[in-house]
């Protein structure tokens, strides 16, 4: 008897749309929730989820620190932070939720009153051990915090259908042998599988969408490599200055700042090869060997390849500001570089020759962060007089904030002469094409953690190898003291160094 054949329906692309999966209900616990982090980003990014529909209905939020406050003052601040959005119901739904605890991150006494803190609050709303624990406190205390985690059982989940997973935000130690300590002290409590380290870049939209713009279109997978790429650069530029962050930022300075995690980040997304999947697993090990494939440059190969400065006064947007060594909480004679830029090589056969320029600094005449990728010129021209080299190369710029969006660069006929010719750019803006800005970063990535979905989230092995880049320049540097340190102006693209850097390869800085 003939059978009817079974014809599977295509899923289309904007069904998948629709299909975002909402979380199972779960408690968050934020550690340091009287900071700035958690008003300024955290609640907001979890209040637009609960717009969005993708919250699960039975949730709690409950911030601890070591600032006495009662549930009603905890949640006076939590809706000063909300703003206007959604309706007036909706604040006070998401208001409820939010409760608070007082306690020493160092007493085993504010484990236990968690603990049946939690219990009952499961209870309530039925998360049945469902838990993020979140730490938004001081690097310094995540050691402490997660040993007296380990302590009080919290690391294993209770119940059928519970889990446990934890949040870590940056910086992710100061140096390799950092980095490692305090990884092996979250893997003597928590497994890799549970450990959520936040790179709040990764969260943007744009972020992502480098990886669909390379993966899900078949005309530019088959050029992105050294035969038509001539260099790739990434720019992180910042206009304010060390704000509040003076005490962090002078031990810390732009290489840990910004290049061990956003920056290469970044960078590997743009250089990795194609995954086998889109799961967590296959996207990071892509990103790690591109990680494992840079020449680690030694002695005298780092002040040839890189650059590191300092801001002096100048003037942003017309209004005066001081430099870096007179900023509040800044030591007078403090080296501390608020800019570097450097030249990366992936020893790769997709990337062998390509030069990666990276830099990042604060107090730069605006705020953007963008790569791109210039193509190589034609080799050859039919439109004489005129040479190759002198028909501009095509340009791929993907801008991550702000205005976020894609831009390509190309030749074009101008009207007039036979050979007129002029670049034109086709400009893909994210919120004039979707009529929608794009989401928190924040949001994404807790929704993530609350699905179990790692992509976005760096891996140990991932971290070990960006540190051991780092680790030989930032000792260079603070063998070399002030040598070398060179000065900007604020409100400048950075030192006189960083354009010398490019221009003795024959390239300059495509700035926008």
């Amino acid at each position: 008897m003939p059978t009817t054949p079974v014809v599977s329906r295509v899923i289309t692309k904007e069904e998948l749309c629709l299909m975002e999966q909402v979380p199972s209900s779960c408690g968050i616990v934020i550690f340091g929730a009287s900071g700035d982090l958690t008003h300024r980003k955290l609640l907001p990014s979890l209040y637009s989820l609960v717009l969005e529909k993708v919250l699960p209905k039975q949730y709690y939020i409950l911030g601890l620190a070591r600032t006495a406050m009662s549930d009603a003052e905890f949640q006076a601040k939590a809706r000063e932070s909300l703003g206007s959005a959604g309706t007036p119901a909706q604040r006070d739904e998401f208001i409820r939720h939010c409760l608070y605890m007082a306690g020493d991150y160092q007493d085993i006494k504010t484990y236990m009153t968690l603990k049946q803190k939690l219990a009952g609050l499961d209870q309530v709303y039925e998360t049945q051990g469902r838990h993020i624990l979140y730490l938004s406190t001081p690097p310094s205390l995540y050691e402490s915090i997660v040993q007296q985690l380990g302590s009080s059982g919290f690391a294993e989940s209770r119940g059928e259908g519970g889990w446990v997973r934890l949040v870590v935000e940056k910086p992710f130690g100061s140096s390799l042998a950092t980095a490692e300590h305090l990884n092996q002290s979250l893997h003597k409590v928590f497994r890799e599988k549970q450990i959520y380290r936040i790179d709040h870049y990764l969260g943007k939209e744009t972020v992502q969408n480098i990886l669909m713009f390379r993966f899900a279109n078949a005309i530019y997978e088959p050029v992105w490599n050294q035969k038509y790429i001539d260099q790739v650069q990434i720019t992180a530029a910042e206009s304010v200055g060390v704000e509040h962050r003076a005490g962090y930022y002078d031990q810390s300075g732009a290489l840990r700042d910004m290049f061990q995690n956003h920056l290469f980040q970044l960078m590997s997304l743009i250089a990795m090869e194609p995954p086998s999947s889109f799961s967590a697993d296959a996207v990071r090990d892509e990103k790690t060997k591109v990680m494992a494939s840079l020449c680690f440059p030694q002695g005298q190969q780092i002040d040839e390849a890189t650059v590191r400065g300092q801001y002096e006064a100048g003037a942003i947007d017309d209004e005066v500001v001081p430099g870096y060594r007179k900023e509040d909480g800044v030591r007078a004679d403090s080296t501390t570089e608020t800019f570097a830029a450097l030249r990366v090589n992936i020893d790769n056969w997709r990337w062998h020759g390509v030069p990666f320029y990276l830099r990042s600094g604060k107090r730069m005449p605006k705020r953007v962060t963008e790569i791109t990728v210039q193509f190589k010129h034609v080799p050859s021209s039919i439109f004489r007089p005129l040479m190759a080299e002198q028909i501009s190369a095509n340009v791929l710029n993907f801008r991550i904030q702000p205005n976020e969006g894609i831009s390509l660069q190309f030749e074009a006929k101008h009207p007039g002469p036979k050979l007129c010719m002029s670049s034109v750019t086709m400009h893909f803006d994210y919120e004039e094409a979707f009529g929608i800005k794009p989401p928190e970063a924040y949001a994404r990535l807790f929704q993530d953690v609350m699905l179990g979905d790692q992509t976005l989230f760096s891996r140990q092995d991932w971290l070990s190898h960006s540190w051991t880049f780092l680790d030989p320049i930032i000792e260079r540097w603070a063998e070399q003291k002030g040598k070398g340190l060179a000065f900007y102006p604020a409100g400048s693209w950075g030192p006189r160094e960083a354009d010398e850097l490019l221009q003795k390869d024959g390239r300059q800085w495509l700035t926008t």
